[in-house]
């Protein structure tokens, strides 16, 4: 139009069909947003409206169109301020603009002064004056350039006119921002919204920054952790060949990201900037832009051949915003993270922009080919993105009715796989079989019990290689020198973990004669300066039946010294052990001061050895009781207590007075569930409670008459009797004194007619010398190995097809989640199977590793063989009928992601195939090594996948060799104990890369 206005006017038609013309347009059009119309001096357009209303070719021409009058300077082209409307100036809608430039030329060096009609709140309104904007370039911020822009104009156009201006690619990728104050900018995100829209007015700046070539944006460019920013510029690496460093248990994220990295179609599309044109700003189910943004920038980072490692912190506070789940930094699921981000993506890149209501019908009938491309054609109408079209496959589901046959068939889209793992109905467990022999070490078995299966199922499975009776065992899990669970009988095993220390005591036939005591060692240390005494747990608690008719102080002891006679030496009757007047003192101290757990207790009990993960283990038979002061035989001797209290047994096995209630450890609908965690807080709870109680006489823990402190020298000698030949005799030192404590071994409780049938928790306690010449520690470590335990565990090994073949089995749904039936007009508890109908190009394969019953939660540690190439669903695979002739049913595997640990704490890492060379890697947070083909199968497969074979492209660059293999790494990574020595290096071949088969994975 420029050009237009500098050419001679062509040969204007007669005045009457100028006006006439003219007229016309003026008067049927009308004002309709994003028009053009055009300001016309209105001097000059009074001139030409005399002249063609007149009809004389004699009078005055108007001549060329001349604005100069509009213009506060004629080289400036700027308009004057506070122009008027049919005072200064007429506006005229671009058709009758054109005729009247053809009529008559414009001046030269003047600029048409085109207008938008803008749709403002209310109204319709030409744009008199547009917005002038100042640009300029983020690196350069002194190069500042003004231009106008209408307010219908869109980011885009103004993102084109930077590009020319300062001279860039209008293909380069560039993001822009609004400096609407001194300290304040804001991204202009959505290059589609207009001016208007983005709230752009007249002295805004709009800055505009491109990419680095290393993928990261000037203005947020990522602190270098371990290399200088020089450093890192000058490396040239192999792209897609880099870590994620781990910002705090991230290692969920950085292998679900690695994964996605490494999937060739979703990776270049980021990289080719395709996504730029697909965000959607408005749909409401998705984050606005910017997951998709993010993603995009971790993307081009880690693809730019720059970097050893990215942070992916931005990425993470988006997730996290969005996605309250994923605050913090807790430790999560790398699949749920997966989930989360392939639909997060796909609703910020959603190509449908309004979603139509659609109703889904039934198939009724009609043939499988017709429902399904009914099914895929509604779910592309509301769904139709590069998610979609890569990751999205077809179910088949069929519901039939139990009542009425009825047959629901319908086709569901899919993202990915979960296809369950056969669940083996039994399970292995170590134990330590206590025999009641006193002079027989501890025997590891290694036994098989059902998995839903009770206490008792492990006692008969037991039971069959002792030969002793499952109703002789007591089942207890043993922690710090102390009892944490005694078990009974109906208890689930599931209770239990693998790695619990559990210890299974053979007991006399229990009645209602004997009682069962447990039985703590402790060991004393007497502070004189301070006058207190505090003791500590060593060595392995005992079960011990004992008789109700032997509980006098002196049997007891006999009895304790006798079931601890194969590391405990007793002292020869020769005096050996001779009381003294100090020791009666020492002894006085002791029950009149504090007894405790010492201050270093923590430090000094050590867990077990006597356990499934340890080689030396504590030693000996059950028994378990405690011993007071003598007292009178009707005192000693202990009777059943009255039925509110429960009887002894009961209080030991958890039912029903639970062992360890109130600050004695967690119940047990927690046990299952609890770990070293829960354990020490048992520890600590104790140490509270012993260093604040008092230790009352040692006479109190058995009922006596107004605390009277006596010996009994014969336990059928009358009181008084006993008291004066106390006096007159020297008595003979026990090796250990018997003391009441609760189920922790810490305080005692204390009460006015405390007996031992309401305490079943005694502690014998061992001065430091006398332990040390009487108890043989070796001796009490040691234990042997049952034949069982020889025998190698089989690792469980199942073929991936069996897993999907299990998926695709006849179940019936659970009462939780019944089915309405339309027929029955209620819910019934219908059967379901599921069918593979149609697959994606990139099949993601979740292997439900997890477990969760009503009963039992575990992480199935099965191997999977799933092949690398060639997967082939041909077999399973519904639809027959090629729409294009293709085989959709080969796939070749290009990343796993792995979880190392348990339920409650774990690792995660990541395998994948680099699309450019084929080389395999192991990416573990910011370490990234070679990896060979026969190291990826493992029993830590978590996610799986795999590319169809005919939408592969081959390496466009050849696999580097061995004497080139650079392995990228990042001190920065917060799980570097990950690695085995060999991979903390800077070059390492693939051969090394086979130290990593056996890593010994930790939690974050």
């Amino acid at each position: 139009m420029a050009a237009n206005s500098r050419c001679s006017a062509a040969e204007p038609p007669d005045l009457e069909t100028q006006r006439r013309e003219v007229e016309y347009l003026l008067r049927d059009c009308e004002l309709r947003a994003g028009d053009s119309w055009f300001m016309v001096d209105q001097r000059w357009y009074e001139q030409w409206k005399e002249l063609v209303e007149s009809g004389d070719q004699n009078s005055s021409c108007p001549g060329q169109i001349d604005n100069t009058e509009l213009f506060e300077e004629v080289c400036s082209n700027h308009l004057k301020e506070r122009l008027v409307e049919n005072e200064d100036f007429v506006l005229v809608p671009a058709a009758a603009w054109h005729k009247l430039l053809s009529w008559y030329g414009m001046v030269d060096q003047q600029p048409p002064l085109e207008r938008k009609v803008v749709d403002l709140p209310s109204t319709l309104k030409v744009e008199v004056y547009p917005v002038e904007i100042f640009l300029c370039l983020h690196g350069n911020m002194e190069n500042v350039t003004t231009a106008q822009f209408s307010r219908t104009d869109s980011i885009h156009s103004i993102q084109m006119a930077m590009c020319r201006a300062f001279s860039l690619l209008p293909t380069c990728e560039c993001r822009l921002w609004m400096k609407s104050s001194e300290n304040n900018c804001e991204r202009l995100r959505n290059v589609h919204m207009s001016v208007l829209d983005a709230c752009l007015s007249s002295g805004m700046t709009v800055i505009m920054e491109t990419r680095n070539a290393d993928g990261t944006w000037p203005s947020t460019r990522p602190l270098i952790l371990r290399n200088s920013v020089e450093e890192q510029d000058s490396y040239r690496g192999q792209p897609g060949v880099c870590g994620l460093t781990n910002l705090g248990n991230t290692c969920f994220m950085n292998s679900a990201l690695q994964c996605l990295s490494n999937t060739p179609p979703l990776t270049e599309y980021f990289l080719q900037s395709i996504y730029l044109e697909e965000l959607n700003f408005s749909n409401p189910l998705g984050m606005k832009g910017e997951i998709a943004e993010a993603y995009a920038d971790v993307i081009k980072q880690m693809w730019s051949g720059h970097h050893y490692s990215v942070v992916p912190r931005v990425f993470k506070t988006k997730v996290g915003h969005f996605a309250s789940q994923f605050l913090g930094y807790q430790q999560h699921d790398s699949q749920e993270l997966l989930s989360f981000l392939l639909d997060g993506l796909h609703e910020d890149l959603n190509r449908v922009k309004n979603k139509e209501y659609i109703e889904l019908r039934d198939a009724e009938g009609r043939p499988d080919q017709e429902v399904a491309e009914e099914a895929w054609r509604n779910h592309k109408r509301r769904n139709d993105s590069v998610i979609v079209d890569t990751f999205h496959g077809l179910f088949k589901s069929t519901l039939i009715c139990p009542q009425c046959h009825k047959v629901s068939v319908t086709f569901d889209p899919f993202c990915y796989l979960s296809i369950p793992l056969p669940v083996s109905k039994e399970r292995v467990m170590e134990v330590f079989f206590i025999s009641l022999d006193p002079y027989a070490k501890p025997m590891q078995h290694r036994v098989l019990v059902p998995k839903a299966g009770k206490v008792l199922d492990l006692c008969l499975a037991l039971s069959e290689m002792t030969q002793v009776p499952e109703t002789q065992m007591v089942v207890a899990d043993v922690f710090k020198h102390r009892f944490y669970k005694i078990y009974t009988p109906d208890e689930s095993l599931s209770c239990i973990l693998d790695r619990d220390d559990i210890f299974v005591y053979e007991c006399s036939a229990q009645s209602d004669q004997q009682v069962l005591l447990a039985l703590y060692l402790r060991e004393r240390a007497h502070y004189r300066e301070y006058g207190s005494v505090s003791t500590t747990l060593f060595g392995h608690p005992l079960l011990l039946s004992v008789p109700r008719s032997s509980c006098s102080p002196e049997a007891l002891y006999q009895i304790f010294l006798q079931r601890l006679a194969r590391y405990v030496r007793a002292p020869n009757p020769s005096g050996e052990l001779e009381e003294d007047d100090d020791d009666d003192d020492e002894e006085e101290l002791y029950k009149s001061q504090t007894n405790g757990i010492s201050d270093d207790d923590e430090q000094d009990d050590a867990e077990p050895t006597c356990s499934s993960q340890s080689e030396a283990c504590y030693a000996d038979g059950p028994a378990n009781s405690r011993h007071q002061d003598p007292i009178a035989p009707s005192e000693v001797h202990i009777r059943p207590p009255p039925p509110e209290e429960g009887d002894v047994h009961s209080m030991c096995t958890g039912a029903p007075k639970p062992l360890c209630s109130g600050d004695a450890g967690p119940s047990d609908g927690h046990v299952h569930a609890r770990g070293e965690e829960s354990r020490a807080d048992v520890d600590e709870e104790g140490n509270d409670e012993a260093e604040n109680e008092e230790e009352p006489p040692q006479s109190d823990a058995i009922a006596e008459d107004d605390g009277k402190q006596e010996e009994a020298c014969s336990p059928s000698s009358p009181v008084n009797e006993r008291a004066a030949k106390t006096r007159t005799c020297r008595r003979k030192k026990r090796l250990f004194d018997i003391q009441a404590v609760n189920c922790n071994g810490l305080e005692r409780e204390t009460g006015p007619n405390l007996t031992l049938s309401s305490q079943p928790y005694v502690a014998l306690d061992w001065d430091a010398e006398i332990k040390k010449r009487f108890y043989n520690e070796n001796e009490a470590e040691k234990y042997v190995k049952h034949s069982s335990m020889d025998v190698p565990l089989q690792q469980t090994t199942v073929q991936l097809q069996e897993c999907i073949q299990l998926f695709t089995t006849v179940e019936t749904l659970e009462e939780e989640n019944p089915w309405y039936c339309p027929v029955c007009k209620k819910h019934q508890l219908a059967t379901k199977k599921l069918d593979l109908w149609s697959l994606p190009e990139v099949l993601i394969i979740h292997l439900k590793r997890f477990s969760y019953t009503k009963f039992t939660r575990e992480k199935l540690d099965t191997i999977v063989d799933f092949p690398l190439r060639n997967l082939d669903f041909s077999g399973c695979l519904l639809r027959k009928k090629l729409s294009n002739g293709e085989p959709p049913s080969r796939y070749d595997l290009i990343a796993v992601s792995n979880h190392y640990g348990g339920l409650r704490d774990g690792h995660y890492t990541s395998y994948a195939c680099n699309k450019d060379n084929g080389q395999w890697y192991y990416f573990d947070d910011s370490k990234v090594t070679y990896a060979t083909e026969e190291q990826i199968m493992t029993n830590a497969a978590y996610v799986l996948f795999y590319h169809r074979q005919d939408k592969m492209r081959k390496p466009c660059v050849a696999a580097p060799s061995p004497s080139s293999a650079i392995c990228t790494t990042s001190s920065t990574s917060t799980a570097s104990s990950m690695q085995p020595p060999e991979a903390d290096v800077s070059a390492v071949t693939p051969s090394c890369a086979s130290a990593f088969a056996e890593l010994t994975m930790e939690t974050d």
